[in-house]
């Protein structure tokens, strides 16, 4: 005798699939990334993401009313720095007229509601390519933690909502939220990237940036001395704890697909905003499997998109987000 229940009703056609839909992606849940470079009439396609431009500040303003106008309404900043302005200190993050700078003002004069988080981090602005001031082959915490919190500092004053410190540095959060209280940014927020992995999938993102860490003698080679070792799962847990301890509003764990194991487990444990990071090879991966016809794009994405939210995710950074909202409004 067959049950009475049959879960199968439930899955009959597309409108009850969609009534009991448990997760459901909207624009509300994307933080788009947006790289900014110096120049005029800019918009540079990046090799290993198709479809992922770098933008001059003029065309930078006219993807922000776009994105806007879509109803994606938070955007991250970063910053491909000119090699002459590089250097072991990361002199040029402090500018007030530096590119960032100057970012964070053209898009709150193009969008004033725009939310604005800002990358806080050295690897942009370093002649080394790391995320921390280099001493006889180490990377130095302490005095990089006190540009980073110069930084943000910076960043608050030219219009920044929030920063989101991404190095990995011991104590980042503390110093950050002290120099912001101490300087009157009360209301600035901190998106900690608070289980950042050392991961095999940042290739296409250093490309954007031209930030990947030098080749050179006595300089680290790799970023696993601050960066997590993917292999750690209890570690995320104490350094997400350790970061809202220290002020942190909302926590991300990055990369995205590899780690929702992480996503659901730091989820259940706190009791801030959870950030997901989709990273460039993610992108990258599915948008060269699709152009082989290996994969159905569309399909993949919107697959990928929701697996991060089921697992626990609150906002999601992702190169995809204007791909996604284009076919769910």
């Amino acid at each position: 005798m067959f049950p009475l229940r049959r879960n199968r009703r439930l899955r009959t056609n597309e409108a009850i699939r969609s009534l009991v839909r448990e997760t459901i992606i909207s624009p509300n849940d994307f933080l788009v990334p947006l790289f900014v470079v110096e120049g005029k009439g800019v918009k540079d396609e990046i090799p290993s993401m198709p479809n992922y431009y770098r933008y001059s500040l003029d065309l930078l303003e006219k993807e922000v009313k776009d994105l806007w106008n879509l109803g994606l309404k938070s955007v991250l900043l970063f910053v491909k720095v000119p090699d002459d302005l590089k250097d072991n200190k990361g002199t040029e993050a402090l500018n007030p007229n530096g590119l960032m700078q100057r970012a964070i003002k053209t898009v709150k004069n193009a969008c004033p509601d725009m939310l604005v988080m800002t990358d806080v981090a050295l690897d942009p602005y370093s002649a080394y390519g790391h995320d921390g001031i280099i001493e006889n082959g180490q990377i130095l915490n302490d005095e990089t933690a006190s540009i980073l919190a110069e930084m943000s500092v910076s960043h608050a004053q030219a219009g920044a909502d929030f920063v989101a410190p991404s190095d990995m540095m011991d104590g980042r959060i503390l110093s950050i939220r002290e120099a912001l209280e101490n300087e009157g940014f009360i209301n600035t927020g901190i998106m900690s990237y608070s289980a950042k992995y050392a991961s095999a999938f940042y290739g296409p993102f250093r490309d954007a940036l031209d930030s990947a860490p030098v080749d050179l003698v006595d300089i680290p080679k790799d970023k696993k001395t601050y960066q997590m070792d993917y292999a750690n799962r209890f570690e995320a847990l104490k350094e997400t704890h350790m970061d809202i301890d220290e002020g942190a509003d909302i926590v991300m764990i990055k990369p995205g697909l590899c780690y929702l194991d992480i996503v659901r487990e730091i989820k259940n444990e706190v009791d801030v905003p959870v950030a997901v990071y989709q990273v460039s090879g993610e992108y990258a991966m599915l948008k060269a499997a699709a152009e082989k016809g290996w994969l159905d794009h569309d399909a993949v994405m919107m697959e990928q998109i929701t697996a991060i939210k089921r697992a626990g995710a609150d906002i999601i950074a992702s190169y995809f987000a204007k791909d996604v909202v284009k076919l769910i409004i």
